[in-house]
């Protein structure tokens, strides 16, 4: 049967005073009830990686999930844009980005009549150490649109199940979310928890006065103590023999970014600490997953995290995986040591939580917020022909300008930007012409679809009057899309075809496309006292945030549209 109700609500002290009465709500804990719930995202983690090199693994990391939890080999996301931010929302909210309306890292606001990035927020600042605000903290390449260095979750337009759990228990849970990027920490903290993230400016881990007035004093004592100068002049190295890697043998490598001296190839050096790239370097590199444990630990011992009458809430999202695949590619020796460095770092947070809080009171789930497409480099190594770079160059070279403005007697000046995934049109020089935007919008598809690489263009008209074929990835497209961010023209580049740029860098993989290679993630729940299995049927990472609404019993988030894994709330 369904267990969902695993905690007693109904326990009221009721008492009268001066004619005012006041009841009480008292949480009667459930012995099967846990004491946390762990939600660890791993960026970029494609659906064969926990498992790919598992033989040179130890214990107590991805062994233990895979050994003792609830494994779903088959989970893809249902949305087209397979970005960073749309997948930790998606799996904050257990819905598509067509609902929570994180669309893209960047889109294009019309109202501000610019680039905005998902969580800035004006109306917040970074706190410096001390209290007050710090404007002056670095914003990444990726997100140098934004105009304000205050992050917030308000862009996020449905709850998330860290909101759940909060307004469930009354505020009782504690409810934080850790990350080296700041979009994985704030969006699973939601709106009601506190968020945490690292900086390359300050070297420590920093957040914005959304959460707090002032920094907790563990934090600042944490961040004072210097946590990234063990890395000084230190080298990332291999962490076994080269003979023991299943790419030990790797040819050229001269696809993989060297940045600023970082190197293709073993031993990467970290530089010293007064280099300017040199907390850069760390997060390029498992040091940053190790950061990120370093700093979660202190949480967890400092906030009493698990010693609550009511569940408490923990999301971690390690990020290096992300940025290691982007700089070498999932099929190089750096992704593999990177992974089985994440296996250890896994375990030691396994076994502190074991020790803090105990396995069987915590309810682990562990999910990636999108998979990685090999390197082109990497597939021309094996004898493949199709993979390669898409130049956005080509659109103006493509002769499709010069075709649409004898159509419309506008041709470039049509395009306003390109903001992965989305051509934005310029309405107002559309409408000073007297066209029609949804003729326009056809058109520039038709033409753009035309261009070597491009899969698809698909309007967004189309889209919007459901006018688009009864397909996968057609359907991915719609869930993808929103009617106030989504731009005009979607476009989807052919399998292993894409533009080789991240954060301004040119590097070697780059995900982001509907195909397989990027949907397919990893689900795995365990702890708990759950018994090990494999489940081979197809799943979405949307039923996570269900998944755990329902095994706690507490309201679902506003917008998800996820199942409810039945493997993880049956009980027998």
């Amino acid at each position: 049967m369904l267990n969902n109700s695993r905690f007693i609500r109904s326990a009221f002290i009721s008492t009268i005073a001066l004619s005012i009465v006041s009841s009480i709500p008292v949480f009667a804990a459930d012995s099967n009830e846990p004491k946390l719930i762990l939600q660890i995202t791993v960026d970029a983690l494609r659906g064969d990686l926990a498992s790919r090199f598992l033989d040179n693994m130890g214990e107590g990391g991805f062994r233990y999930l895979l050994d003792n939890g609830i494994v779903y080999t088959n989970a893809h996301y249902q949305h087209a844009n397979t970005e960073t931010i749309v997948g930790h929302v998606s799996l904050a909210t257990g819905a598509t980005p067509s609902v929570h309306g994180m669309v893209g890292n960047v889109w294009f606001d019309r109202d501000k009549d610019r680039s905005v990035y998902n969580i800035e927020d004006g109306n917040y600042h970074l706190l410096t150490t001390g209290g007050g605000v710090d404007s002056s903290t670095e914003i990444d390449a990726t997100q140098k649109v934004a105009k304000s260095d205050g992050r917030s979750p308000i862009t996020i337009l449905t709850s998330t199940i860290s909101d759940e759990i909060t307004t469930a228990y009354n505020g009782q849970s504690k409810v934080y979310s850790v990350s080296i990027k700041d979009r994985g920490a704030v969006s699973l903290a939601g709106e009601y928890g506190k968020a945490f993230w690292f900086s390359k400016a300050t070297a420590g881990f920093v957040t914005s006065d959304y959460y707090f007035d002032k920094y907790p004093n563990w934090v600042e004592k944490w961040n004072k103590s210097s946590p990234t100068k063990q890395y000084h002049n230190k080298f990332w190295s291999p962490l076994k023999r080269n003979d023991q890697y299943f790419f030990a043998s790797e040819q050229d490598t001269s696809y993989k970014l060297d940045f600023a001296n970082f190197g293709e190839r073993f031993p990467h050096p970290y530089g010293p600490s007064d280099d300017k790239y040199f907390t850069t370097k760390l997060t390029l590199s498992p040091a940053g997953d190790d950061l990120t444990l370093d700093f979660t630990k202190a949480l967890i011992s400092n906030e009493n995290i698990g010693k609550n009458s009511v569940p408490d809430y923990l999301a971690i999202s390690f990020s290096a995986t992300d940025y290691v695949l982007h700089v070498y590619g999932p099929s190089s020796k750096e992704a593999e040591d990177n992974l089985l460095r994440l296996d250890r770092t896994l375990a030691k947070l396994f076994s502190y939580i074991d020790e803090t809080i105990g396995l069987d009171n915590t309810l682990i789930v562990l999910s990636a917020d999108h998979g990685a497409p090999d390197a082109p480099g990497h597939l021309h190594n094996l004898g493949g022909k199709k993979a390669h770079y898409f130049n956005l160059d080509t659109l103006k070279n493509s002769g499709a300008f010069s075709r649409l403005e004898t159509k419309f007697g506008i041709g470039e000046s049509l395009f306003k930007l390109y903001s992965h995934p989305y051509i934005y049109l310029d309405h107002p020089l559309i409408e000073m012409h007297k066209l029609d935007l949804k003729t326009v919008q056809l058109a520039v598809a038709k033409e753009v679809e035309k261009i070597n690489g491009i899969e698809y263009a698909i309007s967004s008209q189309s889209i919007a009057e459901g006018k688009l074929p009864n397909t996968r990835i057609m359907q991915q497209v719609t869930n993808n899309h929103h009617s106030q961010r989504s731009g005009d023209i979607y476009l989807i580049f052919s399998p292993n075809v894409y533009i080789n740029d991240f954060d301004g860098l040119q590097v070697a993989s780059v995900h982001g496309s509907p195909w397989r290679y990027d949907t397919h993630v990893p689900i795995i729940f365990a702890g708990a006292g759950l018994k090990g299995q494999t489940i081979s049927r197809e799943v979405a990472p949307y039923d996570i945030a269900p998944t755990i609404s329902n095994y706690l019993g507490i309201t679902y988030p506003s917008g998800a549209t996820g199942t409810v894994l039945k493997e993880v709330v049956e009980t027998e």
